[in-house]
């Protein structure tokens, strides 16, 4: 059984239609755009075809999303095309509706798929060229009226801080991790002077279109903002995490000397841990549970390694603003078994099979994410109970009390530490250690995911060089745990 074709609206294909003055349109949905729906239109009047990309949300706008609405984005994109960026050319933007027309850019995304090494790096090389170009734009001379204008980088920032304070308390839950951060990023914001930059936030390999070893289009303007070009930086190094950039400390050289802006490492861990708060307040739930799993999600298990590297990757952001290099947990071996073990086993196996034998992609992850979730549980029900043990002597220690549960004791903590009963730095370092263990017992599940973090900004001992190395990638190192 086969779902229904979708099909686009009538009064979008009318408004097409009276755009492009298109004697036909027609229409095709594609993969992309994540929660908003990517078309292919095709327009034909008389002999000639244009080939064209519309952007659609069927719903109203959040007002207080981290997300611009379609119509800001298009003013975005409108903008930096008449000062020479490389984005989509805006054919028109919907004055009611969520939706836009764009120019049709012809590239791949997903950096991954780059088999070349060499094409790999000038692909690299053109995005920190574009990249570097739109750092170089004054701010001050973008005319973007939905944003206002730019101003000191300070403002900017607070801005954004009051408005990740507005959507948790709309969460109307507890949500004490987020409002720790929320709290130390008010705290410590940059004594930064410089000049105020376009940043497009979320930037980097994914949401730029590639072909030929050059940049074809930067995409995906939702959280662009003015600020500082660190914030850039910083939101680069997240996205490498998870598309692996070539070298990153050199991309970062020549990204200084083509921008003119210093690589600031300080600054990069401030925003590096802004972007992780600010993707946790879009959704508080989910940064203070230690599997963060939505319910009757078909793709829950994609959900639940991902949400625990972005866990893991805001609390080691957080450990190196406060001045915690490492802590070691000692976690349980490999040697204890479980006597459901078998039943996991087989579960697995009657997974692998099922993929094995289906041709849908979209089946085939979600079949691939269920096997996740079966090896998640099996660790835990292997030795959860030990974890857990440990955890709440620690978590007593602190608080004086023994809590009913490791997730109650950590939600007491940093209650404790907003008040100022428990230092910061022994606050930092016992959530780090959870968030070890809560790691340690996702590790089957994420696989070589688990073993990515945040990447160097410079080659050890050394300033930056323009290359080093053959082959020219980084490799994500495997965090650091006591294995006893």
């Amino acid at each position: 059984m086969t779902g229904a074709r979708p099909e686009l609206p009538g009064d979008i294909r009318e408004w097409i239609t009276a755009q492009t003055g298109a004697e036909r349109v027609d229409v095709k949905q594609v993969p992309g755009g994540a929660s908003r729906q990517a078309w292919f239109v095709d327009t034909f009047t008389g002999a000639d075809t244009q080939h064209l990309f519309l952007r659609y949300d069927p719903r109203e706008p959040d007002p207080v999303s981290a997300f611009h609405p379609l119509a800001v984005e298009a003013e975005i994109m409108a903008e930096l095309y008449r000062n020479g960026v490389t984005v989509p050319r805006v054919i028109a933007a919907h004055p009611h509706r969520q939706a836009v027309l764009l120019q049709r850019v012809h590239g791949g995304t997903w950096f991954s798929r780059i088999k070349d090494p060499d094409e790999q790096v000038r692909t690299a090389r053109d995005f920190i060229t574009k990249l570097s170009a739109l750092h170089r734009i004054d701010a001050k001379d973008l005319t973007i009226p939905s944003l206002g204008s730019a101003g000191p980088v300070e403002g900017h920032v607070r801005d954004e801080i009051a408005a990740m304070r507005e959507r948790v308390k709309r969460y109307r839950k507890p949500a004490p991790l987020l409002r720790f951060c929320i709290d130390w990023l008010d705290r410590h914001v940059p004594d930064y002077d410089g000049p105020t930059v376009f940043v497009q936030g979320d930037t980097g390999p994914g949401n730029f279109m590639y072909a030929d070893g050059a940049v074809t289009a930067i995409v995906d303007w939702e959280l662009a903002h003015f600020g500082d070009p660190m914030d850039d930086i910083a939101w680069l190094s997240l996205r490498t995490v998870q598309d692996t950039f070539t070298d990153f400390p050199a991309r970062l050289a020549e990204y200084e000397q083509l921008s003119g802006h210093r690589i600031d490492e300080d600054r990069v861990w401030y925003y590096r841990l802004f972007a992780e708060t600010r993707l946790a307040s879009l959704s508080p739930g989910s940064v203070d549970v230690r599997a963060s799993v939505p319910a009757g999600s078909p793709d829950a298990g994609n959900s639940l390694i991902y949400g625990m590297l972005h866990r893991r990757l805001l609390v080691e952001a957080l450990a190196h603003v406060v001045g915690i290099p490492e802590v070691d947990v000692a976690l349980p071996g490999d040697d204890t078994q479980s006597e459901h073990a078998p039943v996991y086993d087989a579960a697995a196996a009657a997974m692998s099979a099922a993929a094995a034998r289906t041709q849908d992609g979209l089946a085939l992850r979600y079949v691939k994410g269920a096997a996740r979730l079966v090896k998640y549980l099996a660790e835990v029900d292997r030795v959860g109970a030990v974890v857990d043990a440990d955890e709440t002597a620690e978590l007593s220690a602190l608080l004086g009390q023994t809590p009913t549960s490791v997730a109650r004791g950590r939600a007491a903590l940093a209650e404790a530490a907003s008040r100022g009963e428990i230092d910061e730095h022994d606050y930092v370092a016992q959530l780090w250690r959870g968030i070890k263990r809560d790691d340690y017992l996702t590790r089957t599940a994420s696989g070589a995911l688990g073993l990515r973090t945040w990447p160097p900004l410079r080659h050890p001992d050394e300033p930056f060089p323009v290359e080093q190395g053959d082959p020219d990638r980084w490799a994500s190192p495997s965090p650091k745990t006591t294995v006893s």
